[in-house]
Order: structure tokens, then C-alpha cells, then sequence
């Protein structure tokens, strides 16, 4: 199989170190190629939007596997507006990587696949209009991950920790659901290889207070937790603050049912206990 992936961002990168092997020739694009490593092994194109080179296109055009991180933006999904006409002209297995924020506020209610999507803020909204411009795209072979809060090494809360920028923001009834990056490579590859499309949330067993979080990787690390501060008087950016707008228990029981996914870490303990062990947020 060859694949592209349009948008090496830190998750699809982690995918091509897990499973790049996989494939007998892996190609993506970035924003600039001259400002970009450890992409070794990978055919790199240069994408930001508007139509690119030939060679990128006729690479795309014999990929068996398009993987999409790219998020929309003002005027829809970058890569269907500049490549429509490539893609839907394919046959290629298509996963595009989407986020459960298209749910919007559930006040801390569980939530599936089935669940229909909703969200106040407008690049949750954008997201579902991204989800069906793609499946009109692809047409059937489209595997939609909707991925909860990502984390792995080097973007964890050891690290946070360690730099002096962890915060224990207190939202009473506050919710948030997480997956470890090894966790999302697993996803994509077991979407890969079904026999169909369809829509799946990518998530660990256990939906929890961000403070918590915090809470135990101070305790891993011997050092006191930051201060709680309450939510409503913090000082936070606009967009930090609307990461507190939806609070949801999102259910990952289809990822594991139809795909097959076994969560090498399917709590955050579980994912910082690894992180601390290798390293991650020591001095």
C-alpha cells in the first residue's frame, strides 16, 4: 500500500514512526518543507492551501491511503477545495482525523457515535461540515476518528509540569476525555484495514477532571500540585477558555468492538506512568 498524508502534524508523524513500515512508499505534505524534521523516510510536499505542485498531486493520485489532519478552516476543508477533483476522481481508503468536540457541552453525560453532533463554537462547527464534505468525497471508504485530547511524549502533563505552566483550573462538573498518541496510531491503522467506512471515537476508558490529571503527574514527579484557581475568576486566553465550554463522558466501546483497538494506555496513570519512565518531565 502507499500512503499520503496530508498534514504531518504530531500525531500522523507518530503513525508513520509505528507504522510506517507498513507501506511500501509514505509521502505528506507540510507548510514548508525547508523548516521541517525527523521526517525521515517520508516523500515530503509542500501544502498551504491553494493547488500544489504537479508532483504532489500525481503522488496523491496514486496513493492507496489518504490519512487527513488538516484542520478546516474560514472557507471549508483546505485539501477538498484545492484537491477536490483528485480525491473524488480515487479510489483511495480514506481516515480523516476529526475531534469529539463536534458534541458539544453534554454537562458531563456520556456520549457515542450516535449521538448527533452539536456545538456552539464555530471550529467544532466547521469540523462536521469537514466530517460530511469528506464523506461525500470518499464516498463509502471514509473512516472518520473523532479524537479526544491528545496527548504522548514530550506534550504531556510531566512536561507542563516541569516547565512551570501546569494549571489546576477548577470547573465544578468540568469533564475532559484524552488518548495517548500510541493509542491514535493503533486507531488509524485498525480503520485502515476495515473492510468499511465509518465513524469512530478515539478516547481512553476513563473521562475525568482536567485538576486530576495535574494532580497525579505532581504526584509521579514528588513535587506539590500546582494551586487550584476557580474557573470563573482565572485569567485565560479566549480560546483556553473555550476548551471549558463542553464538558462530556465520551464512550470509545465502538473503537474496540468494530475496530478491534486494544488502549495500550487505557487511563491517563497508565499513559504518565510510561511517560515518567522514560523520561518524560525529569529534570
Amino acid at each position: 500500500m502507499r500512503l499520503f498524508i496530508l498534514g504531518l502534524g504530531y500525531s500522523a508523524r507518530h503513525f508513520v514512526r509505528k507504522f510506517g513500515g507498513s507501506f511500501s512508499h509514505v509521502a505528506g505534505t507540510v507548510r514548508d518543507p525547508a523548516a521541517q524534521v525527523d521526517l525521515a523516510g517520508i516523500e515530503v510536499h509542500g501544502f498551504s492551501g491553494s493547488r500544489p505542485a504537479d508532483a504532489t498531486v500525481d503522488s496523491i493520485g496514486d496513493a492507496d491511503v489518504l490519512v487527513i489532519s488538516i484542520p478546516p478552516g474560514g472557507t471549508g476543508d483546505p485539501a477538498i477545495a484545492a484537491l477536490g477533483d483528485v480525491l473524488a476522481a480515487g479510489r483511495h481508503k480514506v481516515v480523516y482525523l476529526s475531534t469529539i468536540g463536534v458534541y458539544g457541552d453534554r454537562a458531563g453525560g456520556w456520549v457515542d457515535e450516535s449521538t448527533p453532533p452539536q456545538s456552539t463554537l464555530d471550529r467544532a462547527r466547521m469540523r462536521i461540515a469537514a466530517e460530511q464534505a469528506w464523506t461525500k468525497t470518499a464516498r463509502r471508504d471514509v473512516a472518520i476518528l473523532r479524537l479526544a485530547g491528545i496527548y504522548g511524549p514530550g506534550r504531556n502533563a510531566l512536561v507542563t509540569l516541569r516547565s512551570g505552566t501546569a494549571r489546576r483550573i477548577i470547573k465544578p462538573g468540568q469533564i475532559f476525555n484524552r488518548i495517548h498518541v500510541d493509542d491514535i496510531a493503533s486507531a488509524i491503522m485498525a480503520a485502515i484495514n476495515h473492510n468499511s467506512g465509518g465513524t469512530w471515537n478515539v478516547c481512553d476508558d476513563e473521562p475525568a477532571p482536567p485538576q486530576d490529571v495535574i494532580a497525579y503527574a505532581a504526584q509521579l514527579m514528588g513535587i506539590a500540585p500546582p494551586d487550584e484557581e476557580a474557573f470563573a475568576t482565572a485569567e485565560m486566553s479566549a480560546m483556553a477558555r473555550s476548551f471549558y465550554a463542553s464538558s462530556a463522558r465520551v464512550s470509545n466501546a465502538r473503537l474496540k468492538q468494530e475496530l478491534g483497538v486494544a488502549l495500550a494506555y487505557p487511563t491517563y496513570r497508565h499513559g504518565l506512568d510510561a511517560l515518567w519512565r522514560a523520561g518524560d518531565g525529569r529534570a
